[in-house]
C-alpha cells in the first residue's frame, strides 16, 4: 500500500485528505517539484529543493523548511517498494484559505507522493500550439501548480499522436513545452532558449548546458522546422530526441549531437549529482 507525506506524517494514500479550502485546490496557489527516481534513489535532490524555494518565494509563500522536505522525501521512499523508474512529487501550497484569491492565516500544506513511471522511448513527436507563454507574467519561470493551460496543450498533442506541445512566448520566440525544455541543433551547434524567454529553469536543462556547451539563444519558432536536430529535456525524460515536429519528420533521430548529449548526461549524472 502506497504511503504519502501530508502535513507532518505518513498516511495511507487512499485515505489522506486535503481540505476543500486548500488554496492549492481552489485557486492553484502552490508550487511543486518532480524528481526522477531510479531503484529508490531520487535524482538531484538538492537542485530540486533549491528550485522549490525559488518558486515559493516567487509566489510569496513562506520558505519551505529544507530539512523537513528532505526528511519527508526520505520517509516516503523508505516506505515505498523500489521501482526501476519512478516519479517523486513534492507539492507545497498556500494552505487552508478563504474561497477567494486572498490567502488565509493557516500554514502551507506539504504533500509528497511517489509512483512508478514508464521509461521514456528514445524518440518522440511534438507539436506546436497557438497559445503563448507570457515571459513577463507573475508566474514566468516558476514551477506553479497552475497547470491548466499545460493540460489543454498536452491533450491537443495526444490527439495528434505526439507526447509534447511546444509554446512560443508573446514575442513569437521559442519558449518551452508543457513540462520540458527544448534544444535545437543548427549547423552543428546546440542552442536552447534563454530564461528571459519565459521558460522554466529546468534541472536537466541546466546540466545539459553545463556539460554539452549549449548556447542560450533567442530563437524564432520556425527554427523547429529547419533545425538539424531537436530534443527535449526534463527530469523524467532526461534527453529525448524529437523525430517529428508537427508534419516535419526528422529522419535519423537521434542525431549525432543529441546522441552525444545523452551519452554525456547519463555518464555525468550517474557520477556527479547528489541524491
Amino acid at each position: 500500500m502506497a504511503l504519502i507525506w501530508l502535513d507532518g506524517e505518513l498516511r495511507d494514500a487512499d485515505s489522506a485528505k486535503v481540505s476543500v479550502f486548500d488554496h492549492g485546490l481552489t485557486v492553484g496557489d502552490g508550487v511543486f517539484e518532480t524528481l526522477k527516481t531510479e531503484n529508490g534513489r531520487p535524482f538531484a535532490m538538492s537542485r530540486h529543493l533549491d528550485r522549490l524555494a525559488t518558486s515559493a518565494a516567487g509566489l510569496g509563500l513562506p520558505a519551505p523548511d529544507r530539512d523537513t522536505v528532505r526528511r519527508a522525501c526520505e520517509a516516503v521512499m523508505a516506505n515505498t517498494e523500489p521501482v526501476p523508474c519512478g516519479r517523486l512529487r513534492i507539492t507545497y501550497t498556500g494552505g487552508r484559505s478563504p474561497l477567494a484569491s486572498d490567502r488565509g492565516d493557516a500554514p502551507p500544506t506539504l504533500m509528497i507522493a511517489h509512483a512508478p513511471t514508464p521509461r521514456r522511448p528514445d524518440t518522440t513527436a511534438v507539436i506546436t500550439v497557438p497559445w503563448t507563454r507570457n515571459e513577463r507574467g507573475a508566474l514566468a519561470g516558476l514551477k506553479s501548480t497552475s497547470y491548466a493551460e499545460n493540460v489543454i496543450a498536452l491533450a491537443r498533442a495526444h490527439q495528434q499522436a505526439a507526447s509534447e506541445a511546444l509554446f512560443a512566448n508573446t514575442t513569437g520566440a521559442l519558449c518551452e513545452g508543457t513540462g520540458t525544455n527544448v534544444f535545437v541543433v543548427l549547423d552543428g551547434e546546440l542552442h536552447t532558449p534563454p530564461l528571459a524567454a519565459g521558460c522554466l529553469a529546468g534541472i536537466t536543462r541546466a546540466l545539459v548546458i553545463e556539460w554539452s556547451g549549449a548556447k542560450e539563444t533567442e530563437l524564432p519558432m520556425d527554427v523547429l522546422h529547419r533545425a538539424d536536430e531537436v530534443f527535449l529535456t526534463s527530469s523524467t525524460r532526461d534527453v529525448q530526441a524529437v523525430r517529428r515536429v508537427d508534419d516535419r519528420e526528422l529522419p535519423g533521430a537521434p542525431g549525432p549531437v543529441t546522441t552525444e548529449a545523452l551519452r554525456v548526461f547519463r555518464a555525468r549524472s550517474a557520477a556527479d549529482i547528489d541524491p
